[in-house]
Formats: C-alpha cells, structure tokens, sequence
C-alpha cells in the first residue's frame, strides 16, 4: 500500500495473474513461501510481517 502500486503492476513484477494477487487479499488463496520472500524483500518487511505474526 505504501508502494501506491496497483495489482496488475504487482503481478507483473512476480509473474503472476492479477487474479491471483486479488486473491490473496480476499484470503481465497495464499503464495507460496518462495513468492512470500519475494514480497517481504520487495516491501521491506519481514515474512512474519506479511502473514500477520509481527508488527513490523
């Protein structure tokens, strides 16, 4: 969200679907562990971070 960045600029940078983007934030499915470091690494925040274990 900080990033200001859209789904579809998202998905292109993991090369994945904006589909599937969508729906990892409505929970209907999850990214493997390997895209999760992908996305900690590309927002700056922890694994933990990003599954909700951790504040930061």
């Amino acid at each position: 969200q900080e990033k200001n960045m859209l789904q579809q600029d998202l998905a292109e940078h993991l090369k994945v679907s904006k589909s599937t983007i969508s729906g990892w934030e409505v929970g209907r499915n999850q990214p493997s562990y390997d895209t999760l470091i992908e996305l900690s690494i590309f927002f700056g925040v922890s694994v933990d971070y990003l599954i909700g274990r951790r504040n930061y």
